[in-house]
Order: C-alpha cells, then sequence, then structure tokens
C-alpha cells in the first residue's frame, strides 16, 4: 500500500479567521488563489474547523459520480433548508431518492419539450413592452421572466401581476445567504439573514400557501407538477402535507428560475464585450430561423449559440462551488481524510484551469465542437452538477437558455450601457454585483469594432 502522506497544505493557521474575511471578501478569488498557491488538494482552516478544496477534474468526477454515495450534500444543505425546508435540494439518501422520483416526470423528455411554446411565448410578451433606445436592467428582467416561464410551465399559473414583487422577494432571499462554509456555520445559529430578507421568505411562502389552498379548493387535475404533488402518496398511503407541498413546489420554482436567468445575464454580457462573437451568433440565428419563432426542432442546428451559452457558463458558472460531506474515511491524492471531511468543489476553479482549457479567461465559443466535448477530462466541466445529484431540471434549463437567447436577439441588440459596473456576487448561485443596465439597440449585429476582448475576469 502506497505511505498516506500528512494534511495537505493551506492558508489558515490555528484558528483561520482571517482565511475567513478573506473568503467572504471575495470568494471566487480566495478559491482561484488557495488552489495557485497550494495545489490541487489544499486544507483551508476557517474558525477552528478544517474544509478542503479538490481542484482537479478527476477529483469532481470522484465525489460528483463514482463515490456520491459516500457525500452527503454538506454545507450547501443548510443555507438552502432555510429557504426551501426539506425537498429535493435539501435530502440525502433514501429520502432525496424518493423525493428525486417523485418530480422526474416533469421532466421527461416529452414534457420539457411541451413548455417551449410557453417560454418563447412569455419572452416575445416581455420584448412586446421594450422599444429601441430603452435602458432596462437586463438581469432583473431576465429573472422575472424565467420566473414567469417556470410557474406557468409547472403550475399552470401565469404571474400577470405578481411577477415583479415576486421575483424581487426571490432577490432578497438569495442576496442574504453568505455562501459555502460561512453561510453554513451562520444558518445553524439563526443567523445571516436580515429583517428585509425574513420578511421576504414570508412573503414567498405566503404566495406559495396561496397557492396550494386555492389548488385544493379546486379540486382538479390541471395535468401540471402541482397537482401532481397533491396526489402523491407515500409507501403508506398518505397524501402529503401542506408543509411537503410548500417545499417541494418552493424547491422547483426557486431552483428553476434563478440558474437560467443567471446563465443568460451572463451570457449576454460577454456577448456584449466581444462583438465579433454576437455577428456570428446573429448570422446563425438569421440563417436558421430567418425572422420566425425558434422550436426545439431548430436547436441542433444552432451549434453556434449553443457553443455561446456553454462558453458563458463554463467563464460564469451558475452554481460556483458544491459542498461535500464524507460518510467514511477515504483516501484520495495521496491523503486519508476521516468520516466528516468536509469537501469543496468548485466549478469557478476547475472550469479556469489553464491545463484543461488552454485560455481559460478568453471568450471562445467556438471552442464547443463536439470533438472538444468528447475529448474534455470527466469532471472537467459540470455547471450544473454532476452524478445522481446533478440538476433535475437541466434539459428543461438548457433548452430554456437557447431559445430564450434566440428570440431575445431577434428583436433587439442588448448593450451593457458605458461604465456600468458588472461583477460577479458569488451567493447560493453566481449572481450580479450590481445587475446590468444595458441599452437597447435595434436587432442587429453589432458593428464590427472593438474587436478585442474588454471582459474583464475577476
Amino acid at each position: 500500500m502506497a505511505t498516506q502522506r500528512s494534511l495537505p497544505p493551506g492558508p489558515g493557521g490555528r484558528w483561520g479567521v482571517n482565511t475567513l474575511l478573506a473568503f467572504q471578501r471575495d470568494p471566487l478569488t480566495f478559491l482561484t488563489g488557495v488552489r495557485r498557491s497550494y495545489g490541487e488538494i489544499a486544507r483551508i482552516r476557517m474558525l477552528g474547523r478544517d474544509v478542503f478544496l479538490f481542484s482537479r477534474p478527476e477529483y469532481a468526477h470522484y465525489f460528483l459520480v463514482d463515490h456520491a454515495q459516500n457525500f452527503t450534500s454538506g454545507g450547501d444543505r443548510d443555507v438552502l433548508k432555510r429557504l426551501l425546508g426539506e425537498a429535493l435540494l435539501t435530502t440525502d439518501g433514501e429520502v432525496h431518492r424518493r423525493q428525486r422520483r417523485l418530480v422526474q416526470p416533469a421532466f421527461h423528455r416529452k414534457r420539457v419539450e411541451s413548455y417551449a411554446e410557453t417560454m418563447t411565448g412569455q419572452t416575445q410578451q416581455m420584448l412586446d413592452q421594450w422599444s429601441v433606445g430603452d435602458e432596462v436592467d437586463l438581469a432583473a428582467a431576465l429573472q422575472e421572466l424565467t420566473l414567469r416561464i417556470i410557474v406557468q410551465s409547472l403550475f399552470d399559473l401565469d404571474l400577470q401581476t405578481q411577477g415583479t414583487q415576486i421575483s424581487q422577494l426571490f432577490t432578497t432571499v438569495a442576496e442574504s445567504n453568505n455562501p459555502g462554509l460561512v453561510g453554513s456555520m451562520l444558518a445553524r445559529f439563526g443567523l445571516g439573514e436580515d429583517q428585509r430578507a425574513r420578511l421576504a421568505r414570508a412573503g414567498l411562502d405566503q404566495f406559495v400557501y396561496d397557492l396550494i389552498n386555492t389548488r385544493r379548493a379546486d379540486d382538479r387535475d390541471h395535468g401540471d407538477v402541482l397537482s401532481m404533488l397533491l396526489a402523491a402518496r407515500d409507501e403508506d398511503g398518505a397524501e402529503m402535507n401542506d408543509q411537503q407541498v410548500r417545499d417541494q413546489t418552493m424547491t422547483l420554482i426557486a431552483a428553476g428560475h434563478e440558474t437560467t436567468s443567471n446563465a443568460l445575464s451572463w451570457t449576454f454580457y460577454l456577448l456584449s464585450q466581444h462583438p465579433d462573437k454576437y455577428d456570428a451568433l446573429c448570422a446563425e440565428v438569421e440563417r436558421v430561423l430567418g425572422g420566425r419563432t425558434a422550436t426545439v426542432a431548430d436547436l441542433p442546428q444552432l451549434r453556434y449559440l449553443d457553443g455561446v451559452i456553454s462558453e458563458a457558463m463554463r467563464i460564469y458558472p451558475p452554481a460556483w462551488t458544491l459542498n461535500r460531506r464524507a460518510l467514511d474515511a477515504f483516501e484520495l491524492g495521496g491523503y486519508s481524510f476521516p468520516a466528516g471531511t468536509r469537501a469543496v468543489i468548485s466549478q469557478w476553479v476547475i472550469h479556469h484551469l489553464p491545463e484543461v482549457w488552454g485560455d481559460p479567461e478568453v471568450f471562445r465559443p467556438e471552442r464547443w465542437t463536439p470533438e472538444f466535448r468528447q475529448g474534455l477530462p470527466k469532471g472537467a466541466y459540470f455547471p450544473f452538477g454532476a452524478g445522481p445529484r446533478i440538476c433535475i431540471g437541466l434539459p428543461l434549463a438548457e433548452m430554456e437558455a437557447r431559445l430564450l437567447l434566440a428570440t431575445i436577439v431577434q428583436r433587439f441588440t442588448p448593450r451593457v450601457v458605458p461604465g456600468w459596473p458588472v461583477e460577479p456576487r458569488p451567493r447560493v448561485t453566481l449572481r450580479m454585483r450590481h445587475g446590468m443596465r444595458v441599452r437597447l439597440d435595434r436587432a442587429e449585429a453589432l458593428a464590427p469594432v472593438a474587436r478585442a476582448s474588454t471582459a474583464r475576469l475577476p
């Protein structure tokens, strides 16, 4: 047997107070710096506790796929439970598998494809309210749009008047939660939320419970996910109570709109910084669609558009870090780790490794050829996770992002307002700290000037 080494190197000292402060100031720069300074496995000390950053693609595959059964969802769960309760994103083991089987029918391929008209229809409604020359917060508009889409698709409800309010409530809650280990520790002590966030969470609860009560009183099968949840029975034949239905409903609404809106926001940001890429995208959309509404059948022909979104989610992954906790002792990379070890696997770090991507800071959608995808190491690209806990809504999110992008660029060209500060804010997802103010120009390729990238990644 190979000799196992002592604990890996890393920052933190005895208590790791300064390490905690550095992480809170800038989590993305901190994790990137740890990997650069201490290598592929690093020990990070925070408030007297150790976490370990694993930063090779094969390590991500080890935790998320090959040995997923030996790890629970770790610190992610503690932060999310505050909003989502006991649901798909916050449970492990057999409970998680049972809940996943329960909601899986809503994400079967045929069902997901049936949502396409809702996606493009809701997008057209948003665009009908815009005019050339307007300035809008595109990040906020996309969040409200994806919220409206998920609620209508899965719960047969059109948020004609409540969309903005509900979207703002989700933003307030999401912005209040600290990420990773910090958020986990604060959540366990009931800390980390201010009064505004608690009121926003109460407002979201009221919205979901009203939806449940209305549907129970209706007593009619709407053929949607909420009807499916209300009709579900456990092994003993008992139905789900309102709290259980609420937890699953809140989870599907929150997860179903947050990651897609973030992915699209960063996509438009990168396109606005790279006029030549925007030109190529618009040319393909015009060639394939010729001005008509995109359908699911068109997506295989929109190959460059697919590369644009894949590349944007590489550079700005909607989920930027994952946490796992070991159920049993394990050995990896020449080290032995005891049960209870906290592991951090960061999409942000692995998606920016020069040894994997060559030019990781460069926005290059054309890299995403079928041959390139096949040649990527396992665990190198996982914007929505991987393995048995991969995002259940992945097919929906991928289809939605592509349909929405194709629809918007046919009507408008969003350009970031000069001087607007666009920078990431890592919370549970990778949000935009200040939103993104854009000016709406005519739907045409950006003028062929300033071809060099002006995007600056932190």
